[in-house]
């Protein structure tokens, strides 16, 4: 705690701070809830999400077995350009949204392949695209937990450090300033007795 001074100058800042303090920390506990909240949300939707990645990789095992008895090299139509995000704002913090996948439109031959194939792509490519929106869930949900590590410790901070330190300086700032208003007080009476003696001398002599 750093030093304070025992006058009323000191006494007023510390009354502002710790008004500040007890304004503040309100919201910081809020914010605190609503991450805890969104992170269980999308700990929720993650679960979800891979439980959907574990059905779509069983059935595309299917195909892939099927592709590779007859030769059928499918990646080679499988062009995957780029992986499209959004964000929204989650108690101040921008979370990375999942929008979809953009896959180059590759033209082959329909007769020189089995018509089975259009169905394998269309599997891989959901399958990728869910493993993309799980691996960005998993981007947020790091975010989301290094946020509430920081607010965690701001509140911390206020209810167990600044909050305390600021109401014991006012306590020992009144002790002090009582104490010498009431030294004062006694000072005052000793001289304003010694005056009236010193008068009622005067009058006897």
């Amino acid at each position: 705690m750093a030093k304070i001074k025992f006058t009323k100058g000191e006494l007023k800042r510390q009354r502002d701070a710790l008004g500040q303090y007890r304004r503040y920390l309100p919201t910081l506990q809020l914010k605190k809830q609503q991450l805890q909240m969104e992170i269980l949300r999308q700990l929720r939707i993650l679960r979800e999400k891979k439980e959907d990645e574990s059905a779509r990789a069983r059935s595309v095992e299917t195909w892939a077995g099927l592709l590779s008895d007859r030769g059928v090299d499918i990646r080679r139509w499988l062009g995957i350009r780029e992986t499209i995000e959004g964000s929204k704002n989650i108690a101040g913090v921008d979370l990375p949204i999942f929008d979809h996948v953009l896959f180059e439109n590759i033209a082959y031959d329909l007769f020189s392949v089995p018509l089975w194939v259009d169905k394998a792509l269309e599997e891989l490519k959901a399958l990728y695209s869910i493993r993309e929106e799980i691996r960005i869930i998993e981007e947020g949900i790091a975010v989301l937990r290094q946020e509430l590590r920081i607010t965690t410790q701001r509140v911390n901070l206020f209810e167990k450090v600044k909050i305390p330190e600021a109401t014991d300086a006012i306590r020992r700032i009144k002790i002090y300033l009582g104490d010498q208003m009431a030294n004062a007080v006694g000072r005052s009476k000793i001289a304003k007795r010694k005056i009236e003696s010193a008068v009622r001398e005067e009058v006897y002599i």
